[in-house]
């Protein structure tokens, strides 16, 4: 694979990987950021997405526009998904105690895993909310350390198509909330559209719910 070019085909696609000696040097020139739009192809989209051994994603997008779903099926290397820390209290704790009770216990649980993860030095596929850009920042100084990039998969989906997505899965977040979560999200997007990345990131690319759809496997190499 060629690590310093990005390539598209019907089967996948391979995002260009810094390689360590280059991301340490502080005085060399910085690549630009890779953007690339797989969004309105009707279904011609990359079934693969493969980044550099070192490298961490995060997905982000709406509620309920289908990023644990993503991840569950295509990411058979580390995942952190808050979803799954979540299913996991619910499991233990009382049915009648509200999940307002016990969030920050599973806030706190989710970010453990997640150092706990990155220490390990390899590629982590990391369930972003889109509001705590504080996490982003974090990831991005690790991919750094560890001489690899950060890369933000974006799902791109209409609020209606995110409300629905909420209601098939039997699990929703208030309006106030949501409308939150609406006004974060369209303004990365109009930021990653124009090329203009969040700070530390080597790419970004954007799904519509048929690319999402198409995608068997986000991975790495090496």
């Amino acid at each position: 694979m060629n690590r310093t070019t990005a390539y598209a085909t019907t089967t996948g696609l391979a995002l260009p990987e810094q390689p360590a000696a280059q991301a340490r040097e502080a005085c060399g020139p910085v690549p630009s950021p890779v953007l690339r739009d797989l969004r309105d192809r009707g279904g011609r989209s990359p079934h693969a997405l493969l980044f550099g051994p070192r490298d961490l994603v995060v997905v982000t997008g709406l509620p309920g526009s289908g990023k644990s779903t993503l991840m569950r099926r295509t990411v058979k290397a580390a995942r952190i998904d808050s979803q799954d820390t979540r299913d996991r209290f619910d499991r233990l704790v009382p049915g009648f105690l509200p999940y307002a009770v016990y969030r920050p216990l599973v806030r706190l649980a989710h970010y453990v895993g997640l150092r706990r993860a990155l220490r390990r030095g390899k590629g982590v596929v990391v369930h972003d909310c889109g509001t705590q850009a504080w996490v982003r920042a974090w990831l991005a100084r690790e991919a750094r350390r560890r001489g690899g990039k950060l890369h933000v998969l974006l799902l791109d989906v209409t609020p209606q198509q995110a409300l629905e997505g909420q209601r098939e899965r039997g699990r929703g977040v208030s309006r106030f909330a949501f409308r939150r979560h609406r006004g974060v999200a369209a303004r990365l997007l109009r930021r990653v559209e124009k090329g203009d990345l969040p700070s530390g990131c080597g790419s970004a690319v954007l799904l519509d719910r048929d690319a999402a759809d198409t995608l068997r496997r986000i991975g790495f190499t090496g």
